[in-house]
């Protein structure tokens, strides 16, 4: 049989070389398609929990288009009607399995495939050809197929596996640096993100506006209403700072009842301080008065915690202006936190205490 001869020969020097699902798969769809003499050839996976087929590669020569991308009802299939009958084909569609409205659309009356299983023979997919026309299957055309149906599983499963890994790996770095509680980025996250914004401005000649948020009377909130009420306050807080921020800004809560505000500021232009690095006039001082104060009013009112109304006089927050050149992250969150500190001194000092009132809710 010198065709299946040099078909094998030819799969000998497809297989190794592979370095994926598609440039393994294409060329044993016109391997197949050559052995078996049907003019359209392809690879499906199935999605028993959808019910669906799709078809994922495939190859066409003739009028008969099995298309690329093609979703239909699994239980509509000669997939698995061939499953099911344990034949894997048919010259004669229409009077073996005439009930399959896609067979039918398509136009299909040669068929023949093979299940795609995993290491567990779970069914991932199948491997198939069909024609138009009424063709003799040949006995080595199944065997060939078995073959190629059980190479594309072991790629398709390690693929699955690879994407797996990859997936998992990504939801382990998102929760390395994510704050469980409030989805925010953690204190890891935030450095990270502090690190990039000073070497950024540095280049282009800008200060960093950096925040710190420290919510007064927290612990009164726990001990009135319970850590659990406690809890839904800070993920209620972390919501309305947020959506008070600019998109370039990074919120993160880095403490228990303390969060930091990290974004790009001004153009340093001739900004000085003699607090250096430090920016307390011009523009860069002005955009960081800005932000502070939207923050500070983003975190004052209501919230409705679980049959319990909270009236919360607001938090403190000082925002600084920074000239980034040879500043560390240690420091710059140390000049913002001292900020932070002298707006909660004088909110302690002015006639409106910061104060937190429980009562049940209307």
């Amino acid at each position: 049989m010198p065709i299946l001869d040099a078909l094998l020969a030819r799969l000998t020097s497809t297989v190794p070389v592979a370095r994926n699902l598609d440039q393994l798969t294409r060329p044993l769809l016109e391997m197949l398609g050559s052995i078996t003499g049907l003019e359209s050839t392809y690879l499906t996976t199935i999605d028993l929990r959808a019910g669906e087929q799709h078809v994922l590669i495939a190859r066409n020569t003739g009028a008969m288009t099995i298309p690329e991308g093609l979703t239909v009802a699994w239980s509509d299939t000669l997939c698995k009607r061939a499953l099911d009958a344990g034949r894997m084909a048919t010259s004669d569609v229409a009077d073996c399995w005439g009930d399959s409205d896609a067979a039918r659309q398509l136009g299909i009356q040669t068929y023949v495939s093979a299940p795609v299983r995993d290491d567990g023979g779970a069914l991932m997919g199948t491997l198939c050809a069909a024609s138009a026309q009424r063709r003799p299957i040949a006995p080595e055309a199944e065997s060939l197929l078995r073959l190629f149906s059980s190479l594309v599983g072991q790629f398709l499963q390690r693929e699955r596996l690879v994407a797996d890994l990859r997936a998992a790996n990504e939801q382990l770095a998102t929760y390395a640096l994510t704050d469980a509680l409030t989805g925010l980025p953690n204190r890891r996250a935030l450095f990270d993100e502090l690190q990039r914004q000073l070497q950024r401005a540095a280049r282009d000649g800008t200060c960093v506006l950096l925040g710190c948020i420290d919510l007064d009377g927290f612990k009164t909130v726990n001990d009135q209403l319970g850590h659990h009420r406690g809890d839904l306050f800070l993920r209620e807080m972390a919501q309305r700072l947020s959506l008070e921020l600019r998109g370039s800004d990074m919120l993160a809560r880095v403490g228990g009842d303390e969060f930091v505000v990290v974004g790009p500021g001004v153009a340093l232009g001739g900004a000085s301080s003699a607090q250096a690095p430090l920016l307390d006039r011009g523009e860069p001082a002005q955009a960081a008065r800005t932000l502070e104060q939207r923050a500070s009013l983003a975190s004052v009112g209501r919230f409705d915690l679980e049959g319990h109304a909270l009236q919360y006089a607001g938090a403190s927050v000082g925002v600084v202006a920074l000239d980034p050149t040879g500043l560390s992250v240690e420091q710059a969150l140390h000049l913002a936190d001292e900020r932070m500190y002298d707006v909660k001194r004088a909110r302690r000092r002015s006639v409106i205490v910061p104060a937190v009132i429980a009562q049940a809710a209307d």
